[in-house]
């Protein structure tokens, strides 16, 4: 329909935006920079589009200074523009430089009077390196904004940094009455819980009895498990880029990510690969049943997928430790791992559990991990945080993940 628009003369710059987007979502990249380009040709204040640019570009080429430079350009003009700036800052911390990301932003909301968005956008920088710097700038923002959910959100995080744990499970059960469904936040929670030694804590977080590794059956018309995964593997290969760089935003390092959502594709392999995925997951709703946590007050049989990617990591690379705000159950899908990463003699490539990506005081360590297989599926709640172990390896590690939510 964009496409459609543009080519009987209604060009608008959210136009462009809407089917650089739709181009992003069907992996058309070049074609979505061109169209993102045009679209800050007539608004160069666009941020969703700049940061889109930022990203495409990023992917292209891994030059930060090449990401940015159409929004340094428009930063020489609009110099006054608090979200261009927060958006350069968020491009920095999502290339891994927290420190210049906050620097890009320290003089702006050093001044008295400095939004609360751009106070918020250096906290969550200075979380990375120094948390009681960012809690000072989240309730800078709060002061202005009481109710602001992401000051606030900040503030919790930065609190569990500096070793406030109490005082943040106040502020998170107050996010949470607000958002109950939110994944960060409960992992927020449940953090501030295993701090204070609170017995919560092990009944969110049961890790052997919470992450199920299922060995996937060979889907229809294939007959051998195999056969599947190598048409499988050929398939998710043609859709990562071998010179490409990790995206921003995401916890992957050294490696790459598909930008269209596979559930949806109509490539066979991949459309009977989430058939296959059906019965597991049946499975593991029927084994962690009903109940009033978390996970278990949603669970009413009936779900649906709610994104889903594949990500191949080259040698050096691996997932930061994360979680997954919008989602109910996660997943990861082995289909191509390197030689002995699944013979148990090394901790390479494993997938672990309960390390959180902030920085908390004291410091926590990940409590429960699982060993990669190819053709096994691992499922587990969306709040947990997880991440996974570095591998040296001339192979790829290919896997391909989803989010499902409940159904209705």
């Amino acid at each position: 329909m964009a496409q459609q628009a543009l080519t009987r003369g209604h060009r608008s710059a959210a136009l462009y935006s809407t089917y650089a987007r739709s181009l992003i979502a069907q992996g058309a990249l070049e074609r979505a920079e061109a169209a993102l380009r045009e679209c800050l040709k007539l608004e160069p204040r666009l941020v969703e589009a700049q940061s889109n640019l930022a990203q495409l570009i990023w992917t292209r080429t891994g030059d930060v200074a090449q990401a940015t430079a159409v929004l340094d350009r428009a930063l020489q003009t609009f110099g006054n523009d608090d979200a261009l700036w927060a958006a350069r800052a968020a491009i920095l911390q999502g290339a891994g430089d927290a420190r210049a990301a906050h620097e890009c932003l320290a003089q702006r909301a050093a001044r008295p009077h400095a939004s609360p968005m751009l106070l918020v956008r250096a906290g969550l920088a200075a979380l990375e390196f120094d948390p009681a710097r960012a809690l000072a700038m989240a309730e800078r923002a709060l002061q202005v904004m009481p109710g602001n959910a992401a000051a606030r959100t900040a503030l919790v995080a930065a609190q569990l940094g500096v070793g406030d744990a109490r005082s943040a499970l106040g502020h998170c059960e107050a996010l949470l009455a607000a958002a109950p469904d939110d994944q960060y936040l409960i992992a927020l929670q449940t953090t501030a819980w295993r701090l204070l030694g609170d017995e919560r804590y092990a009944e969110l977080c049961d890790y052997p009895g919470l992450v199920m590794p299922l060995q996937l059956e060979t889907p229809p018309p294939w007959t051998d498990m195999a056969a599947f995964l190598t048409d499988l593997r050929a398939s998710l290969n043609r859709l990562h880029d071998p010179h490409g760089h990790a995206l921003l935003f995401q916890s992957l390092r050294h490696g790459t990510e598909t930008t269209q959502d596979l559930a949806r594709s109509t490539d066979p392999a991949i459309r009977a690969l989430f058939s296959a995925f059906a019965e597991p997951i049946r499975r593991y709703l029927a084994h962690v049943g009903e109940g009033s946590d978390p996970l278990r007050r949603r669970n009413h049989g009936r779900w649906r997928f709610n994104g889903s990617w594949s990500v191949r990591l080259r040698t050096s690379g691996f997932h930061t430790n994360h979680v997954h705000p919008r989602g109910w159950l996660s997943s990861a899908c082995y289909i191509d791992l390197p030689e002995g990463m699944s013979n148990g003699t090394s901790e390479e490539g494993m997938l672990t559990f309960g390390e959180p990506s902030i920085i908390t005081s004291p410091a926590l360590k990940a409590q429960y991990s699982v060993r990669p297989a190819v053709g096994m599926l691992v499922l587990f709640p969306s709040y947990f945080w997880h991440g996974t172990v570095p591998f040296r390896s001339e192979q790829p590690r290919l896997t391909v993940a989803f989010d499902a939510v409940p159904e209705g």
